[in-house]
């Protein structure tokens, strides 16, 4: 419909559906929040079924102020993303493309969420694609590290509470032992979402 009646205009923007993507906009996409520059955000498989969904994205980030409302369209600017719907038993996967290390020196360390994991992409002549390059994002421990926390100390500190636990029969040796493996595992994982 091109011209749209007074009543009407902003109701795809209303209707539309918020995804949630393992991100922080202002880490990850400074000058999105900044100056409103867009940038190409498009799904990266399945490509062969038709999306079907208008979708706002948003950041995992506490303030909740995250969130990406202005994306790239063919011939024009729109208020939503269209996107195949999701479900809880496959990963959805976005790319965000042109970001380059301009971007990443502007996120700094918002939000204590690191670097993302990166890879370069390069289409080779005869169409196909090629990485370039892969480089993995910040662990926990890696961003703890940053801010002048050391990790040992509080490992130590850590296993001084499971075991003040254990002399207070709130957990039994084997869950010590099991808290402990998935803190120390905690640390060690990257520092956005991990399923």
């Amino acid at each position: 419909m091109k011209n749209i009646p007074n009543e009407l205009e902003g109701i795809e923007t209303a209707l539309a559906d918020i995804y949630y993507g393992n991100f922080s906009v202002f880490q990850s996409l400074p000058d999105s929040w900044a100056i409103g520059h867009l940038f190409p955000i498009l799904p990266i498989h399945r490509l062969n079924e038709a999306p079907t969904r208008n979708v706002i994205l948003a950041d995992i980030t506490c303030d909740c102020d995250g969130k990406i409302d202005k994306f790239i369209d063919q011939h024009a600017v729109k208020d939503t993303l269209a996107l195949h719907e999701i479900n809880d038993t496959e990963e959805y996967y976005l790319g965000v493309f042109l970001v380059g290390a301009y971007q990443e020196t502007l996120g700094d360390l918002h939000n204590l969420l690191g670097d993302t994991n990166i890879v370069s992409v390069q289409i080779t002549e005869d169409g196909d694609y090629e990485l370039i390059k892969e480089i993995e994002g910040d662990s926990v421990e890696e961003i703890l590290s940053y801010v002048e926390y050391d990790v040992k100390t509080m490992i130590s500190d850590f296993r001084e509470l499971a075991e003040n636990a254990i002399r207070n029969k709130r957990i039994t040796p084997k869950e010590r032992q099991k808290i402990m493996k998935a803190f120390r595992s905690g640390l060690q994982g990257y520092s956005y979402y991990e399923r």
